[in-house]
């Protein structure tokens, strides 16, 4: 991917923009610190031309205290625009994080499966890290040296013409060379930041399951894999920076050969009678100072191939598109929702088909026990009703209108799920139960948990609702895990539940405790009971058993488990855990 100077600014374009005064400001001081910096040698030209020719010691105090103040302005202006430069930089780049993070969780559950957590937040903080500081100090310094070089330029032409052109030529060179070497080192950068990447992925994953490979002694193998990944990492450092080298080395002959041509400029014209020794300083000065604005160039192009890298990357996880695309509207009313798939044919890859034509009518009201095999499509059905994924063929209907003419964020809302893996934030426990929505008033998130046998334990949370949890549910119990789960829906009160597992793995007592929740959570809503257990879905009216994605058996749970022939009877006589293993 080529990119353009306006990709980088568009990155970053829509963040600066809320910014126009600071960035007016910043663009005036950094005018007026370089005018200083090539006034301030004519001032010392002045005090060398009047000491030569004998003024009065007067003129050349007030010459030198002229020279001393404009200097300290100058060194304000400068400390004004580095902190002004690097608010702004900061700023917008704290802003770009934010529409990043955004992006990705609008992103589909196939893009987040295609990419770990510790690869996304490189892009989104390590990646942003880098391009804050193209902004606060590349974007400065290429605009400050830029100028300096041309108010440098007029100066000399100035003094004289010929001394100017000489400079002018010598100048264009240059920089025709820096536009040929910036770009050498990008590919490997890239990859070099890739590298990273997988190196944060590979730590994620190993820390998430630190438990799993201690316990089953696959420790060295962690190491050995993480020597890999960063040995891939170190073959990307050593290209880019020979790359690096080849730049500098370039820079340094182009330098020697101006400060070359500055001396014998110098020489000859003065040696000719054409500038006085003031106007050698001045030339010999500027053209010292000439060497700054390339040398920054030079730091600042190496720089940019680790910001063309980075800003390669953030371009093309902005152009990644959401398959799942929100609907227009149609209302989805707060009560028991009707539930209907139609000829439903889905798979993750496109190759391996996990549903296969599914059809079924769950009424408002009712309640549908979901059974079958591992990979059989349970979970699978879950995901496409939320719409985390889309179907591939046929319909998914919600009182008789297409999901995907719904609005996601209507959709979502109306719809819960409840699993045996609950997961909880590093947050208070009103965030946790409300997913930090504060239009819900702490009355009724009180009333709720009472409602749930909650009130107990709220009782003696040391600070009620600003109470903070660990993250992982470790200042829980499963129970009350699953209990806050439940609130969740309650405070949501969507028209369709689906439960899944959700009174696995508890004790009895905390059992009992949790069916009268579900009982309640039930009460006036349409549902789905993904089981695993045959006793978790005596509440069902209909009974579906899936394999292989199609339907196996589907009707009345009474009527199934009456019947001798049906395969539901067959399950209720053998036990289900044995039969669905």
């Amino acid at each position: 991917m080529n990119l353009s100077f306006k990709s980088y600014w568009n990155l970053l374009s829509d963040h600066i923009r809320p910014q126009k005064g600071r960035f007016i400001l910043l663009a005036a001081l950094l005018f007026g610190s370089i005018g200083l910096r090539i006034f301030a040698p004519q001032i010392m030209r002045r005090f060398i031309d009047s000491a030569l020719a004998g003024e009065a010691l007067s003129t050349l105090m007030w010459t030198a205290i002229a020279f001393i103040g404009i200097a300290l302005i100058q060194q304000a202006v400068a400390v004004s625009v580095t902190y002004l430069g690097e608010n702004v930089a900061w700023t917008a780049t704290n802003d770009l994080r934010a529409e990043l993070a955004e992006h990705a969780l609008h992103l589909d559950m196939k893009f987040h499966n295609d990419h770990t957590p510790g690869e996304l937040i490189e892009r989104i903080d390590g990646d942003v890290t880098e391009l804050a500081t193209f902004f606060s100090q590349f974007a400065l310094n290429l605009i400050a040296n830029g100028l300096l070089l041309i108010g440098i330029l007029v100066a000399l032409f100035i003094e004289d013409w010929r001394a100017g052109l000489a400079f002018t030529v010598y100048s264009v060179l240059t920089i025709v060379i820096l536009g040929r070497l910036k770009d050498i080192a990008v590919p490997h950068q890239k990859a070099r930041r890739e590298a990273e990447a997988q190196i944060y992925g590979f730590i994620e994953e190993q820390l998430a399951g630190t438990e799993d490979i201690r316990s089953s002694g696959a420790v060295d193998y962690s190491i050995r894999e993480l020597f890999r990944l960063q040995g891939v990492k170190l073959i990307h450092d050593r290209k880019a920076h020979f790359k690096r080298w080849i730049i500098e080395n370039a820079m340094g002959f182009a330098l020697t050969t101006g400060n070359l041509l500055a001396i014998s400029s110098g020489y000859w014209l003065f040696s000719a009678g054409l500038v006085t020794i003031g106007t050698v300083y001045l030339f010999v000065h500027y053209i010292n100072l000439l060497e700054e604005p390339f040398w920054a160039m030079t730091h600042e192009i190496e720089s940019f191939q680790t910001i063309g890298a980075c800003v390669e990357r953030l371009t093309e996880f902005r152009n990644f598109k959401a398959e799942v695309i929100s609907g227009d509207g149609v209302e989805i009313p707060s009560r028991p929702l009707e539930l209907t798939f139609e000829d439903v044919t889905f798979s993750y890859n496109s190759e391996d088909t996990v549903i296969n034509g599914l059809s079924f009518d769950l009424k408002p009201g009712s309640i549908l026990g979901l059974l079958g095999r591992t990979g059989s499509g349970k979970t699978t059905l879950g995901r496409l009703i939320f719409r985390l994924y889309d179907v591939n063929a046929g319909s998914i209907k919600i009182n008789g209108s297409d999901l995907r003419d719904a609005h996601i964020e209507t959709l979502r809302r109306n719809i819960a799920i409840v699993t045996q893996d609950v997961q909880l934030f590093r947050a208070s426990i009103r965030d946790n139960l409300t997913f930090f929505d504060r239009t819900i008033p702490d009355e009724k998130i009180i009333a709720t948990l009472e409602e749930l046998e909650l009130g107990d334990w709220f009782q003696n949370l040391p600070k009620g609702l600003d109470t903070e949890l660990e993250t992982g549910s470790r200042s829980l119990s499963a129970g009350e895990a699953q209990l806050l789960a439940f609130t969740r829906v309650f405070l949501r009160n969507p028209g369709l539940v689906i439960l899944d597992e959700a009174s696995s793995r508890l004790d009895p007592a905390t059992e009992q405790k949790l069916e009268r929740a579900i009982d309640k959570l039930l009460k006036d809503r349409t549902a789905i009971i993904i089981a695993h257990r045959l006793d978790t879905i005596h509440r069902a009216d209909n009974v579906m058993i899936l394999d292989k994605g199609k339907v196996s058996e589907y009707g009345n749970r009474k009527e199934l488990a009456a019947d001798s022939n049906s395969r539901f009877y067959q399950l209720l006589q053998t036990g289900m855990e044995e039969v669905l293993a």
